[in-house]
């Protein structure tokens, strides 16, 4: 990619990206917490809340609907808002649309309003999912990258597994004024979060330069995150279809609710150990290994409704697919940066959280319809057979991003045991 004269003056270089423990890169992880602890408790109370109102239970899952209907919308908009604004500017301007509308859903809980805000939140979290992940591209070095990702993994995950859960009890303990206005204020906190980053960093965009622009087209620019894409969603698939009808396959609740709680966090700590071995392996080279998890744990589910004893079966199946979806999203993510080059880094967000939101969409609703034209074990089979389908393309993606990596990379950098976020903030 060409870099000009105008780039530079936008600051847009390496000087800005910094360890693991930098300020910059701290700042981006807490401000990604307290924004995720405003969308994850919502995907629970806003239901309740809207079936309280006499929605019913059509019109409670519209809620969340439309929230990742306007997710994706925005993320196909992030080209252009990226030529406007910078991605610190994008997670600001989405943490407060994402958290202060929140107020709004204690005006009604009549169906209309509600999805009226949820419209509103839903733009303001495909904002904030495509920069805050294109940031961690932008302010951390290339050689700890991998690292990198699996911390946001880390800050983007823990709010799915305790204020989802949590906010559900809080609700019954404090009333849905406490949840709204707790949710509300941590987005909205967000943003001068992310704001107190270095005013250098504050300039910098991962836009393409003009003369760049005029030379290549859509087209070229998608075509090298085309496989890694395809690898994502067709996993994105299968979490979409088993979040959402595991509790519905499996007689015994208390197993279906475990079962997805130990699947969520072990999708953290893959997601973190995919960091931390990326780094040392090269992007890519756990990818296979990662969708053959995927698909095991698939299996798992599809043995755990047909009949196998479903609570040592469908733990494992958890774990499993757990394990090796949070490799995927590390690995796929790190794929994508290495192969989007140095100033694609919102483009290779945008794509990444297109294919996990769309897919996680798609899936719920696809394995539903599968499982109404055979049964639910043979569409939870279905979906592993397709993620084996997707295994070649891990390949793929694996082999081109380790070669791109060994150019730029003579030999590989040498590990630092002090480089660690922990032995920083512990």
């Amino acid at each position: 990619m060409t870099f000009t004269a105008r780039d530079a003056s936008r600051g847009v270089g390496t000087s800005s990206a910094g360890g693991l423990a930098d300020r910059n890169f701290l700042l981006l992880l807490v401000a990604t917490a307290c924004a995720f602890s405003n969308y994850a408790p919502m995907l629970s109370v806003v239901p309740l809340w809207s079936d309280d109102g006499g929605a019913g239970t059509a019109g409670a899952g519209a809620a969340t609907g439309v929230t990742m209907g306007t997710t994706v919308a925005v993320q196909l908009c992030m080209p252009w808002l990226l030529r406007k604004l910078s991605l610190l500017a994008i997670f600001a301007v989405g943490a407060v649309l994402l958290g202060a509308p929140t107020f709004g859903y204690l005006l009604s809980s009549q169906l209309t309003p509600v999805l009226g805000v949820s419209a509103v939140r839903g733009v303001g979290f495909g904002m904030v999912a495509v920069a805050g992940s294109a940031l961690v591209a932008e302010l951390v070095t290339e050689d700890k990258r991998g690292r990198a990702v699996g911390w946001y993994g880390i800050a983007v995950g823990l709010p799915q597994v305790v204020c989802l859960p949590l906010a559900v009890w809080g609700v019954e303990s404090w009333g849905y004024t406490a949840v709204f206005t707790v949710s509300a204020v941590l987005s909205v906190a967000a943003a001068p979060l992310i704001w107190a980053v270095s005013a250098d960093t504050r300039q910098r965009g991962s836009r393409p330069s003009t003369a760049d622009g005029r030379r290549s087209g859509v087209v070229e620019q998608w075509r090298p995150l085309l496989n890694p894409w395809t690898v994502l969603i067709t996993a994105a698939c299968a979490l979409g279809g088993v979040t959402s009808l595991l509790p519905l396959a499996l007689d015994d609740v208390d197993v279906a609710a475990t079962a997805l709680f130990v699947l969520s966090a072990t999708v953290i700590a893959g997601r973190w150990g995919a960091g931390w071995l990326s780094d040392r392996l090269g992007p890519g080279r756990l990818l296979v290994a990662s969708v053959l998890a995927c698909a095991a744990g698939m299996a798992g589910f599809a043995a755990a409704v047909a009949g196998a004893p479903p609570w040592p079966v469908s733990m494992a199946a958890a774990a499993v697919y757990g394990l090796g979806f949070g490799v995927l999203q590390n690995d796929t993510l790190v794929v994508m940066f290495a192969r989007a080059g140095p100033r694609g880094s919102g483009l290779a967000s945008t794509a990444w959280n297109m294919a996990y939101d769309a897919g996680t969409g798609v899936g719920a609703a696809g394995v539903g319809v599968i499982s109404g034209a055979f049964t639910m074990g043979g569409a939870f089979a279905a979906a592993a057979a397709v993620i084996v389908a997707a295994a070649p393309l891990a390949w793929l993606s694996g082999r081109r991003a380790g070669s791109a990596r060994g150019v730029r990379h003579k030999s590989p950098p040498p590990d630092d045991p002090t480089d660690d976020i922990r032995s920083h903030t512990g």
